[in-house]
């Protein structure tokens, strides 16, 4: 029953994880790096929350969450695919600019109630039959829609990215896009619309951890986990499958630490459960010696005039 406990929260805290990496590994297969991933999950936490508090609709919450993560894809995008700029350096700005931004219209639209203000997070949805069976059952086909959606997302992506046309040109953009321009296509169009495709999906992982777990926002409630997202890609070698897998393995560390500190497990501190997502992290990627990096990535394509 506790193990079982422990890979169903594994699976649903892998959710957000599954659908931010995924929004990186398509970005940064057209050579751009999504470094306001971090702030684009608290605003799509802060947003969809609004949305669905002031509405009484999750849906609407979540459709708000993506188009405040398609907004905020585009003043990166804008800034750093046709201004030239540094994706690093942006993206770090916009990730402060959001730390503040969204506790501070939370405050503008409600003050700073007594208690905490809720909305009814997201149901199960248990899946008939399936469902039903030992161990996998509960696990597995337990879960609420948006799990669903991102787990299906992931082999969808590998297909979009590997067996499309679409794919094609996004891939050649990140290795060659001197070659894709040479073929009448236009490179910055590409990669601004990848950047804008990866923000609805980092804000709608954003809003799972608002709407679709807790139910309420807290400014602190991402906790670096964009950044998690954002490593996955490294660590899954930019490809969708390898990206699952990864935000599975930190799916069950967060899940493990989230389980011990709930029951009073005392042999470590209780920081360390906390910071043990992260130390993986670290340590995972110290350990991965090779990436199938695209050649341009974080290389802002400056056409040759003719």
């Amino acid at each position: 029953m506790i193990l079982s406990g422990l890979f169903f929260r594994a699976v649903q805290m892998s959710t957000p994880l599954l659908l931010g990496s995924l929004g990186e590994v398509l970005v940064e297969r057209t050579g751009v790096m999504n470094m306001a991933i971090e702030g684009i999950f608290l605003l799509g936490a802060w947003a969809g929350f609004t949305g669905a508090y002031l509405s009484g609709s999750l849906l609407t919450g979540f459709v708000c969450a993506m188009l405040t993560g398609v907004l905020t894809g585009a003043l990166y995008g804008w800034i750093t695919v046709y201004l030239k700029q540094h994706q690093i350096v942006t993206g770090v700005a916009l990730n402060i600019l959001a730390a503040g931004l969204g506790i501070y219209l939370y405050r503008v639209l409600f003050g700073v109630p007594l208690l905490p203000l809720t909305v009814e997070p997201l149901k199960l949805l248990p899946v008939p039959w399936l469902s039903e069976l030992p161990f996998i059952g509960p696990v597995l086909f337990k879960q609420n829609i948006l799990t669903y959606i991102a787990f299906l997302a992931m082999p969808v992506g590998w297909w979009l990215l590997f067996k499309t046309r679409t794919g094609l040109i996004l891939r050649s953009t990140g290795a060659n896009p001197e070659a894709v321009d040479a073929a009448g296509i236009n490179v910055e169009r590409v990669q601004f619309g990848a950047v804008l495709v990866s923000s609805a999906l980092n804000g709608l992982a954003g809003a799972f951890y608002s709407i679709g777990y807790l139910g309420l926002f807290s400014n602190d409630m991402i906790g670096g986990r964009g950044w998690i997202a954002f490593a996955l890609c490294f660590l899954g070698n930019w490809n969708p499958l390898g990206a699952l897998l990864g935000a599975l393995v930190f799916g069950i560390a967060d899940a493990a630490a989230i389980t011990l500190q709930t029951s009073g497990f005392r042999l470590v501190p209780n920081e360390f459960l906390i910071a043990l997502p992260y130390i993986l992290t670290i340590v995972a990627t110290v350990l991965r010696t090779q990436f199938n990096v695209p050649a341009s990535l974080g290389t802002p394509y400056i056409k040759e005039s003719k």
